[in-house]
């Protein structure tokens, strides 16, 4: 039997668009010979759907649309398709709807299944929303049986893990206990660095114990700060790799569940390639979807806005990207000249604004109120909010969207402005550490075959350069000490008394968590941030803002 993965992009909400792209989907795969079509979870109303679940109107407006699908696959003679929406709960107990796996089959509707295990950490909600299903499902068709799962259905397997699990029951184990001929997974898995690394060992591991060819259909495209990879696959029973849909694009792929096809080398550990395609695909999808065509943003010499601006030429094109410069009294002609090189390399178009003027307007009306007190981080922190006001009419003026170039060493500690350089509608470099942006740099670079991303750039200290001679060590660890203690704390999860333990210095440990901590109130009032690691701050890192770490 022939099976078509349906690899889709939706949008969030957009089920019109989300159905009538299914629909052209499943044409393209019945062109090829599909006998079958699957799609990724909640894939008509596009994962995750969050508090439209929440609208009777949303979830009447879902099976209205699978009515009128299944109708239409009827009416021209298509395949059977199944994919993943919410669906009632048919009993007056619990949470009123379900994730669901319905068929669409002979014009109806058919409930295959509903989730079982329901996540409920990072940017995976299910619990908040859906009430637990009881089993997964069965196809029958074609003489096949198919045992069909939904998204975290297939990672409870005690004979995979070892240690703590999140679940108690694996209802896979329960349902191929039942005998299938197949194992199909509807899954909406956002990217993480090395994360398609274990799913796929996860999923191999799988298909060896149950012997069955296993099929997972993953969502693809950005969500906000998410981003889902695709990389759809297919197994056969000895665990290897079939079939692999595109990384980051949408594709219909065909397989043949009699004649899977030779086995594939497997992935290796995420490197900056993926990182790359992750960022480019969520900028690209976040301006699409929000209805922008263009962005802009500011232009400062040094690394974070090089890698942002390079990283938004290959995701809209060079045409609609436009840097502005905003020198103040501090800025070095040093860096004047890099940003304009860059601007050049990479075909945009930039405006410069000198802040000057605006500089001596905001200090002048300030001075008799000030009169007798020190020149300190409030007069840095009006530059930082100059540039912000200057880029934010830019935006409101010419419709561009603004994008944030602060990283996840400043966001940690706080090295940002409020309404200056925090301003933006999506952080692109957000869930990047320091030396992450420097690394991801150096491979463009290499990419590109020549100094794309000037060298003076990746090679001076990093300054803001709010006074003469500023760098950001004056106020912060060097960046190679810092990003190894914030990465220990938020990604390993290490707490102070460990992070000595580990060899990191208790005088700076204490310092950074102090600023970790105090810098709350502005990650709240930050915009959202494409996550790449596995505690992105939003979705992944929840905390009060009145709070005190023992």
């Amino acid at each position: 039997m022939k099976i078509g993965i349906l690899q889709t992009n939706p949008i969030s909400g957009d089920i019109k668009g989300n159905a009538a792209a299914l629909l052209a989907a499943v044409r393209s795969a019945a062109s090829s010979g599909a006998d079958l079509c699957i799609a990724p979870e909640l894939a008509l109303c596009a994962h995750p759907p969050s508090d439209l679940l929440l609208s009777e109107s949303f979830i009447v407006a879902c099976g209205k649309a699978l009515q009128e699908m299944a109708q239409t696959l009827l009416t021209e003679k298509l395949p059977p398709l199944l994919l993943g929406a919410p669906v009632a709960n048919p009993v007056p107990q619990g949470k009123s709807i379900h994730n669901g796996a319905m068929l669409l089959r002979d014009g109806k509707v058919i409930v295959i299944c509903r989730k079982v295990l329901l996540p409920c950490e990072g940017s995976l909600e299910d619990m908040r929303y859906f009430e637990p299903g009881v089993a997964c499902g069965i196809i029958q068709y074609k003489g096949w049986r198919l045992a069909v799962t939904i998204g975290e259905d297939v990672w409870n397997d005690r004979t995979f893990w070892h240690g703590r699990r999140t679940y108690e029951v694996d209802p896979v184990a329960e349902t191929m206990a039942s005998g299938a001929d197949g194992l199909i997974n509807l899954a909406a898995l956002p990217f993480q660095i090395g994360g398609a690394y274990l799913h796929e060992r996860m999923l191999g591991w799988s298909a060896v114990r149950y012997r069955v060819p296993l099929l997972c259909v993953n969502q693809v495209g950005g969500q906000d700060g998410l981003i889902y990879a695709g990389k759809s696959v297919c197994f056969n029973p000895y665990g290897a790799v079939t079939a692999r849909a595109a990384a980051f694009a949408e594709e219909v792929l065909l397989v043949d569940l009699v004649k899977p096809g030779d086995p594939l080398e497997a992935p290796g550990p995420s490197d900056d390639a993926d990182i790359w395609a992750a960022l480019t695909l969520g900028i690209r999808d976040f301006v699409r979807k929000c209805g922008f065509s263009s962005v802009l943003l500011g232009l400062s010499g040094g690394i974070d806005s090089a890698l942002v601006a390079a990283l938004a030429v290959d995701a809209l094109g060079a045409e609609n990207v436009l840097g502005v410069l905003m020198p103040s009294p501090f800025t070095s002609r040093e860096s004047i000249d890099a940003a304009e090189k860059l601007a050049a390399n990479l075909g945009i178009k930039t405006n410069t604004i000198p802040i000057a003027p605006m500089m001596e307007a905001f200090e002048g009306a300030l001075a008799p109120v000030f009169e007798g007190r020190t020149r300190d981080v409030t007069e840095d922190n009006l530059q930082a909010r100059i540039r912000g006001a200057t880029l934010m009419a830019l935006s409101n003026k010419f419709g561009h969207m603004l994008l944030n170039t602060g990283n996840k060493s400043e966001a940690a500690v706080g090295y940002l402005t409020l309404y200056g350089d925090g301003c933006g509608a999506l952080a692109v470099i957000g869930d990047l550490y320091k030396a992450q942006v420097f690394s991801l740099a150096r491979w463009y670079n290499e990419r590109e075959g020549y100094d794309r991303i000037p060298r003076f750039i990746l090679d001076r200290p990093p300054s803001a350069e709010l006074h003469p001679g500023q760098k950001d060590e004056d106020s912060l660890p060097p960046y190679d000490v810092l990003d190894k203690i914030l990465y220990d704390y938020i990604e390993m999860r290490m707490g102070f008394d460990t992070l000595c333990e580990v060899g990191h210095d208790p005088e700076v440990v204490g310092r950074v968590l102090h600023l970790l901590t105090a810098a709350e109130f502005k990650r709240h009032q930050a915009p959202p941030a494409l996550s790449v690691s596995q505690r992105p701050f939003g979705s992944g890192w929840h905390m009060r803002i009145a709070c005190k770490p023992a």
